[in-house]
């Protein structure tokens, strides 16, 4: 994987399928509150006056010249869990965001969370 500061220098840089297709504009990095590594991207998504952030996991992602390719279908991504565009994650959506792409989902032992924005 990529270190997260490197990855934050993307912001606004697009977000590609594995065919490249467009999904979005990279907002923001949410590290893995465990390991302090990149575990998902927000992308921005919609049309003029409709756009939301959704969650992709950077599992398998690659970054190439002005973009960063995720392993992900944009129309999975596109109907993914989402947040406004000045929204948060909130705990209790966490596990979905995870679901979603049936990936495990573990809160800390102590039940911290799982995702943080960096």
């Amino acid at each position: 994987m990529f270190p997260a500061e490197n990855l934050r220098d993307w912001r606004g840089e697009k977000v590609i399928d594995p065919n490249d297709d467009k999904i979005g504009d990279l907002e923001a990095v949410y590290v893995d509150t465990a390991t302090d590594e990149p575990a998902f991207v927000t992308v921005r998504v919609g049309f003029i006056g409709r756009h939301r952030l959704v969650f992709v996991p950077l599992d398998g992602a690659t970054v190439k010249p002005a973009a960063v390719r995720v392993r992900y279908d944009k129309k999975l991504v596109g109907n993914a869990p989402s947040i406004d565009l000045d929204g948060e994650l909130t705990a209790a959506d966490e596990p979905g965001v995870f679901a979603h792409y049936d990936l495990l989902y573990q809160t800390g032992t102590a039940g911290e969370r799982r995702l943080a924005r960096r």
